[in-house]
């Protein structure tokens, strides 16, 4: 006969005892690897005085490429966010030939080197490469171009939004839809009012997500993007430029305004998927 389950009377909600031993791992863990890399580069840029702060934060090379990082991520996240929202509804309600393969073709930007992706997508979108030499004489110029950045920045976004609506997807009630269908809706209507609130706060997750690593890529950008100045030079590029020139100070303000817009923009985001997440469990009860 087996021994009762023990109980913790304190709190019986607690499965695993030892609260407060895991909850200062965590903070501590947290703290090594989070907290205090991003307390150094804002005390590094306290050194610095306002007037030379914000002329490091807003030159006009600084301001051109804070308009590309951010402009060409949210572009990236939002096409993901259709197109992965689409990757992930044919793989999880479709049966076909082959259907194993293209999943795991979508892990392939995590599993790729940044810098052989972006030499990859150089190679088939300059002037000579496979895709390249059919664009350019219809006048899309891509490779060493924003556009060329937003291509770059949505290849490697794509699994974040794929990998967050796939398993809402396949825990989805089928029986609402079939409810729904019965009852007389069209397949508009069933998406929209049954299908689309269920996924949104994924949807979103694969946003923020995609956004967050798009605005700091490094490695798959800088080859296909030319790194004109003014025109296709990224932001984490010129942090490095930066430092290059031993101008560490400078390097950490311009990191100190991206980690703030990113934080801000998350937050948003973060705030917009509770609603959601809100706004769908009060429309089922």
């Amino acid at each position: 006969m087996s021994s009762p389950a023990v109980v913790n009377k304190k709190d019986p909600f607690r499965v695993m005892p030892g609260f407060n031993l895991s909850l200062g791992f965590t903070i501590f863990y947290l703290a090594l690897i989070v907290l205090i890399p991003l307390s150094a580069v804002f005390l590094k840029t306290f050194t610095m005085t306002w007037p030379a702060f914000w002329d490091a934060v807003t030159s006009d090379r600084v301001m051109a490429s804070y308009r590309l990082s951010f402009g060409a991520s949210l572009i990236g996240a939002s096409l993901n966010v259709v197109f992965g929202g689409i990757v992930a509804w044919v793989l999880v309600r479709y049966q076909f030939p082959g259907k194993k393969v293209i999943d795991a073709l979508v892990d392939l930007p995590f599993a790729l080197p940044t810098a052989v992706a972006g030499i990859a997508l150089t190679s088939l979108y300059s002037s000579n490469g496979w895709f390249g030499r059919y664009l350019e004489p219809m006048g899309i110029k891509v490779a060493f171009t924003p556009l060329g950045v937003i291509i770059a920045l949505t290849f490697i976004g794509l699994p974040f939004v794929v990998r967050t609506v796939q398993p809402v997807l396949e825990d989805a009630e089928r029986e609402l839809e079939e409810a729904a269908a019965s009852l007389g809706a069209n397949n508009w209507q069933t998406f929209t009012r049954i299908i689309f609130p269920t996924i949104l706060p994924a949807l979103l997750t694969g946003f923020a997500l995609a956004f967050a690593r798009a605005t700091g890529e490094y490695g798959s950008v800088i080859f296909i993007a030319g790194n004109m100045p003014m025109v296709s030079e990224i932001t984490p590029l010129f942090i490095i430029t930066k430092l290059e020139q031993y101008d560490y100070a400078g390097a950490t303000a311009i990191a100190v305004v991206m980690l703030t817009v990113s934080f801000i923009l998350l937050l948003l985001i973060n705030l917009l998927q509770a609603w959601a997440r809100k706004r769908g469990q009060s429309e089922k009860n």
